[in-house]
């Protein structure tokens, strides 16, 4: 297995200069098109790699295809509070090194990918969590973010005693409140008398709420002096705070995205994580390589959803494998959904 390059790009003028050694003698245009499919790249969302969620999920699946595929990887972090043009930067180098695919994690690099793929047209772009920027060599993969989360209201609405739950979103942007929306109308379908507390860490563009631990453990904590006994935090980096305080109180935390139960950062927590709304992110960027590499490179939309298993709540928990009427009432709510009987709203 070969060794994973991790790249931190530290603002613009360092990423210029790196630039201006690797162009030489070529041209953007032409730049990728020697790959033969053998090296891939992923650039973090906020938050970056050790979110124990989001991020760490792409990983996951660049590191099966360096496994499985004989891919080098390489991995390039965010720096904070950076603006397009730094993602622009750190996509230009990642193609002009030979990256194919070069994945952006995370919708905030739609804008920077709208300028950076026409330059390399034989070098294939995939962009998690957005479906606005198309071209004919990207690859949007998205998720039914909303389908898991309705799972997670069930969950939650038949295992509160208190009758009171809370939803964390990191971000008020229309891909976290795709979360809200699923999981407050789970929960609404499944006992109306249970209230839902939801709260957003940060609004744009203002991103803090997706990397700052301590504004996830505020916010729970608020919401458990509320009496909410069951939590779901959609807040990457930040939840890890949320799941904290919950666990501390001696209440119940959903998580997101990765199954949380299983990460090691959160291994102190992790009895008190019911579930997680886990999406097939490590899949999916396996996938997108595997294409490539195969001489088949996927383009256009790539939709994960519950009709394939691309999002899903998870059972590492034995705690809540063992909660037969709950379990029972989470596999009705899914085979309802892929059947078209219940379709769940993705704004609220």
């Amino acid at each position: 297995m070969r060794r994973i390059t991790r790249i931190t790009t530290v603002g613009i003028a360092s990423a210029a200069l790196a630039l201006s050694v690797t162009a030489c003698g070529g041209n953007s245009s032409d730049a990728g098109s020697g790959s033969d499919g053998d090296k891939a790249a992923i650039a973090y969302d906020i938050g970056g790699r050790g979110d124990q969620s989001f991020n760490d999920a792409a990983y996951a699946g660049l590191a099966k295809a360096e496994k499985d595929l004989d891919i080098q990887g390489s991995e390039a972090e965010p720096s904070d509070g950076e603006g397009d043009a730094d993602k622009v930067q750190r996509l230009t180098e990642l193609a002009r090194s030979g990256n194919n695919p070069v994945i952006g994690v995370g919708f905030a690099y739609a804008p920077a990918i709208k300028k950076v793929a026409p330059k390399f047209p034989k070098t294939t772009f995939g962009i998690i969590d957005d479906a606005s920027v198309t071209d004919k060599n990207i690859a949007n993969i998205v998720f039914n973010e909303e389908q898991g989360s309705y799972l997670a209201g069930v969950a939650a609405a038949k295992v509160s005693k208190s009758k009171t739950v809370g939803f964390i979103g990191g971000v008020e942007t229309p891909l976290i409140k795709k979360f809200e929306a699923g999981f407050v109308q789970g929960v609404k379908d499944t006992d109306a008398s249970v209230n839902v507390l939801p709260q957003y860490l940060t609004q744009p563009p203002d991103f803090g709420g997706f990397s700052k631990p301590d504004l996830g453990k505020a916010a729970a904590q608020g919401q458990l002096d509320k009496k909410a006994d069951v939590i779901y935090s959609a807040a990457g980096l930040a939840g890890s705070g949320a799941i904290e305080a919950v666990s501390k109180a001696g209440k119940w935390n959903i998580g997101v995205d990765s199954d949380q139960y299983q990460q090691k950062g959160l291994a102190p927590y992790k009895a008190s994580i019911l579930t997680s709304v886990t999406k097939d992110i490590e899949d999916a960027v396996f996938n997108l390589i595997k294409s490539v590499k195969d001489g088949k490179p996927q383009t256009g939309e790539i939709r994960y959803g519950l009709d394939k298993n691309g999002v899903a709540l998870s059972m590492s928990n034995p705690a809540f494998a063992d909660m037969k009427d709950v379990i029972a009432a989470v596999d009705k709510a899914k085979q309802e959904i892929i059947d078209g009987k219940i379709t769940v709203k993705t704004a609220p």
